[in-house]
């Protein structure tokens, strides 16, 4: 039935590492469809596609069911994702592997489906979604000395940096180029050190990492902190990395970084704590353009005139 294929996946470390792993597996030629982290409604770039077979990988299947329900009425969909689904469609053309888990990415659902096959680039996304424990574990299993298990940490925090952005033109490398250059590499220990992106992404990272570590919290308690940035790009490109960091930083605490979008309103990146990962979705989707997982969520666009019912939640979600 299905003709033409699409492989849609979001621009971060596990939406690249989930395809990646794909690939290598089952090599074919598909129309890539991606874009910055926060742009998880992809499905909709896809309005009157018929008779085609996507792979849709990190983006919430609630967040684009509407389309989906259209889509699958022509169309063949392998659909892999670990954040909330909602009803999952009843269809013989739908393929759902959705765990949504709080210690589990996409890319490490993949690896299962795989069966291990290509486990190093499991580890590299579950760093970069800041899963470290579970990154742990599944390197544990390629018998991996220290120091390469910190080189996979980088790599996968290096990608999941290059993939925060208000707009393409804020990335370094946009989601399609990066996916392009890992794709020839089955070890990303060989991607290391024959690719020029992850020295450049290193060189930028610190620059905008220096800006970052100089803001102090906008609000502090026991219960958590919240930080604001300018809405500059080395801001937007950092914020997600930035808020792994302040999490890993105080495991008992819940964390948010607010960045100013320059139109009245916030982009907000919410991290439960690391010893508790709950809250973090039902704070962001209680807000118009929230959503997100258990552990990690956001805020596209939160209104300046919410700001302080934001800071009422937060304390609420997270004093419990």
């Amino acid at each position: 039935m299905a003709g033409k294929k699409y492989d849609v996946f979001n621009g971060d470390a596990d939406g690249i590492c989930a395809l990646h792993q794909l690939r290598l597996a089952d090599p074919c030629d598909a129309e890539l469809v991606t874009g910055v982290k926060r742009d998880i409604k992809l499905l909709a770039k896809l309005g009157g596609i018929e008779n085609a077979a996507l792979t849709v990988l990190d983006i919430s299947m609630n967040s684009n069911m509407e389309p989906l329900q259209t889509l699958l009425s022509s169309c063949t969909v392998f659909y892999v994702d670990h954040h909330f689904a909602g009803d999952i469609p009843n269809s013989a053309n739908l393929t759902a592997h959705i765990d949504p888990s709080p210690d589990v990415c996409t890319s490490l659902i993949v690896d299962r489906i795989l069966g291990g096959k290509f486990s190093a680039w499991a580890v590299v996304a579950a760093f970069g979604d800041n899963l470290h424990d579970a990154a742990r574990k599944v390197a544990a299993g390629l018998a991996l000395a220290e120091d390469e298990v910190l080189r996979l940490r980088e790599l996968g925090e290096l990608m999941n940096y290059n993939g925060y952005g208000k707009t393409m033109a804020d990335l370094h490398f946009t989601p399609q180029e990066l996916y392009l250059a890992v794709k020839p590499y089955a070890d990303p220990f060989e991607f290391c050190a024959r690719s020029t992106i992850p020295a450049a992404l290193r060189e930028g990272f610190n620059d905008d990492f220096a800006k970052a570590r100089a803001v102090l919290p906008l609000h502090d308690t026991e219960h958590g902190r919240i930080y604001q940035f300018p809405g500059q790009p080395w801001a937007r490109r950092v914020a997600g990395v930035f808020s792994n960091e302040k999490a890993r930083e105080m495991e008992n605490k819940a964390h948010a970084l607010m960045v100013d979008n320059n139109d009245g309103t916030l982009m907000v990146s919410v991290r439960a704590p690391l010893n508790r990962r709950q809250g973090a979705d039902n704070l962001c989707l209680s807000f118009p353009t929230g959503g997100g997982r258990a552990g990690a969520a956001g805020i596209n666009a939160l209104p300046l005139d919410q700001v302080d019912k934001f800071f009422e939640s937060f304390s609420e979600v997270f004093s419990g």
